[in-house]
């Protein structure tokens, strides 16, 4: 399971006894912490008495496990929340792993980690007890799916073009489309739709446009077009390890229309299969009928040598970006 299920399920009350949540990805990670607390408190006793929290490296198995296997006070439950587990020695997450075999049905005990390794015993027993939750960005329509949700939860219905529109926009930075959904909220109005003008006035679209621009001038293998549509993106101070990343989703969205097409799909429906909105199924069609797989093949090598330059390299990041542009085309 993943964190937008913990999340989902406890909205609804559900609780397991123990969860080790990993991810690198902090939106989702804070966002199920605090449905879990929600759940587990619910504002009955008395506010925070019955919480605790630790810190890895800070505090030791046998203290966690001890507050853990306290009784709660005048509630249901207590809430223990462990951040970055990781940086505990082994010998205290061995104390961790055995709680999880055995632990007690009045707490409720999160455990966060940005990675952990699968070997240690308290991963196999997260594992055996079904207890690890991975923070995953939803890919494709599920990122649609999950902007709806949230604009639901806003009582703010949005259409799903809107949705498209505003995933398009701004990508899979979900502390980014949470900030824009609170803006469209307050720019319809309480319980409002929100459709796409209204996303379009409320949110940027330069860089989806510049991004369009710059796929486009790949395609045609225009230098020039392309290395203004990259600027153009680094002049709006956004950082060259994101445009690329921005580059590579349009650029499958290119290689999946290819597929849906070549599959006898038409192109509304072959969009959707894509993960675009409909009103782009003109402009993939177009893109995917100038890429041909040799082209594509090329392209998603270069972009992963790339990220490992921009990830790893002293270059300045809009140099190797640029270069990487030309090698494109």
């Amino acid at each position: 399971m993943e964190l937008t299920d913990v999340i989902a399920r406890a909205k609804e009350g559900q609780l397991k006894p123990v969860y080790l949540l990993v991810g690198e990805e902090p939106f989702l990670m804070e966002r199920a912490v605090a449905a879990l607390r929600r759940a587990c408190t619910g504002g009955a006793g008395i506010p925070g008495f019955n919480e605790d929290l630790f810190h890895g490296g800070q505090a030791s198995g046998g203290q966690i496990t001890a507050a853990a296997r306290t009784l709660p006070m005048m509630a249901d439950r207590r809430f223990i929340l462990v951040r970055h587990v990781e940086a505990m020695k082994a010998a205290e997450l061995e104390a961790l792993a055995g709680y999880i075999g055995a632990p007690n049905d009045t707490t409720c005990l999160v455990l966060t980690a940005t990675k952990i390794n699968g070997s240690t015993k308290l991963a196999r027993a997260a594992k055996k007890h079904h207890a690890r939750f991975d923070a995953r960005i939803p890919k494709r329509g599920a990122l649609v799916d999950f902007v709806i949700e949230e604009a639901r939860e806003r009582a703010h219905p949005i259409a799903r073009d809107a949705a498209h529109a505003l995933t398009d926009a701004i990508g899979e930075d979900l502390s980014g489309i949470d900030d824009a959904l609170e803006r469209l909220g307050l720019y319809v109005g309480p319980g409002q739709r929100i459709d796409v003008a209204a996303v379009e006035a409320c949110v940027t679209r330069v860089r989806v446009d510049s991004v369009w621009a710059l796929v486009d001038a790949v395609s045609l293998r225009d230098v020039r077009r392309a290395l203004e549509a990259a600027t153009s993106l680094l002049q709006d101070r956004e950082p060259p390890l994101k445009i690329l990343a921005l580059l590579a989703r349009q650029l499958r969205m290119v290689a999946r229309m290819r597929e849906a097409l070549a599959r006898g799909m038409d192109p509304q429906d072959a969009a959707k299969e894509a993960g675009a909105p409909p009103f782009k199924a003109r402009d993939l069609k177009e893109a995917a009928r100038r890429f041909r797989l040799p082209d594509l093949s090329r392209a998603f090598d270069t972009i992963a040598k790339t990220d490992l330059l921009l990830k790893g390299s002293k270059q300045p990041g809009d140099v190797v970006l640029q270069h990487a542009i030309v090698q494109l085309c």
